[in-house]
């Protein structure tokens, strides 16, 4: 069976030495793990693939690690997106069947942004991908429309992916506690899994996917926590959002949704019964930042059949990205 894993992440030392510098600079105060981890963000060539090969991965659809360029100034934004953007290309050609590319876009320069997605789109890249708000301004705002617009007319996916909420959200909701919990609550423990089911419900509600009905978002870690209250979210009348459809509809319909080291059964089966099927549900590792191997192991316990199995495994990843 093919596997493709779609929330896989990749830096460059230029990277780490700008908008990433805390990331390198926290590796080195905790040691060998984090170590490990930038190493591996950084190569995409033998060990990369070998570790692919040892855990049954196929290909890796690679995004910039978070947390991207969103939160830089828009000309250090346009040529960081620009320069990860090359990194990413020449790797994609030198293994065509092992990897493939989602484009990092300055989402603070809208022009910029559409011009990167479009040469990049043009050059083979599958997609986009957003690191969450642009210094606390979200796409429901009609500042990044022409993104959107521009990601509905090359038919091809974004994957939003977390970021930390604004710092005054976790001044308020994580902050008191010692620095290294505020900064796990607000992250990958909890807050940022949070923010992005913020996200996606301020673009429903924002009318982003009346406007664009054809647009199609990823987000990973079995939904950010949305699947939950895709009913709780229906509470709120069509009446009342003046939308044309009901939350739910906007979730199961605009939004795919992957594992990326979520490897819990309990959430597979809210996800699955939610959507009322796989064909959005799509298989991840979130390498390097989990394990590829208990991704491929997890796979291979959900309660699906062969034929669903294949469809999580690549299928669904081949007909959304086109692969």
């Amino acid at each position: 069976m093919r596997t493709i894993t779609l929330e896989e992440h990749f830096a460059t030392p230029e990277f780490f030495n700008g908008p990433a510098r805390f990331v390198k600079e926290r590796a080195e105060k905790i040691g060998d793990r984090y170590l490990q981890v930038l190493d591996r963000l950084c190569d995409l060539d033998a060990k990369r693939l070998s570790e692919m090969d040892a855990a049954g991965i196929d290909m890796q659809v690679l995004s910039l690690s978070a947390p991207g360029v969103e939160q830089m100034e828009p000309a250090d934004a346009i040529a960081m997106a620009r320069d990860t953007n090359d990194y990413l290309a020449d790797a994609v050609r030198r293994h065509p069947t092992r990897f493939a590319g989602l484009a990092a876009v300055p989402t603070g320069s809208p022009k910029q942004a559409v011009e990167e997605l479009q040469r990049r789109v043009q050059k083979g890249f599958k997609g986009a991908v957003i690191n969450g708000h642009n210094h606390g301004r979200y796409l429901d705002n009609q500042f990044f429309w022409p993104i959107l617009e521009c990601a509905e007319a090359l038919n091809v996916p974004i994957y939003l992916h977390p970021t930390p909420a604004p710092q005054a959200v976790i001044d308020v909701s994580y902050g008191g506690f010692s620095p290294m919990v505020t900064d796990m609550l607000a992250g990958g423990a909890w807050g940022w899994h949070i923010e992005t089911a913020v996200h996606m419900i301020r673009m429903v509600c924002g009318g982003v996917f009346d406007r664009f009905p054809k647009l199609q978002f990823v987000i990973g870690h079995m939904g950010e926590g949305l699947p939950f209250f895709f009913q709780r979210l229906d509470v709120l009348p069509v009446a009342t959002t003046k939308l044309k459809r009901p939350i739910s509809a906007y979730l199961k319909e605009n939004v795919h949704y992957t594992f990326s080291g979520m490897n819990f059964p309990s959430l597979f089966l809210n996800l699955l019964l939610e959507l009322g099927g796989v064909d959005r549900i799509m298989f991840s590792a979130d390498y390097p930042y989990q394990s590829m191997a208990q991704a491929r192991a997890f796979l291979e316990q959900i309660p699906v059949s062969a034929a669903d199995r294949a469809r999580i495994a690549h299928g669904n990843a081949e007909r959304l990205f086109r692969l």
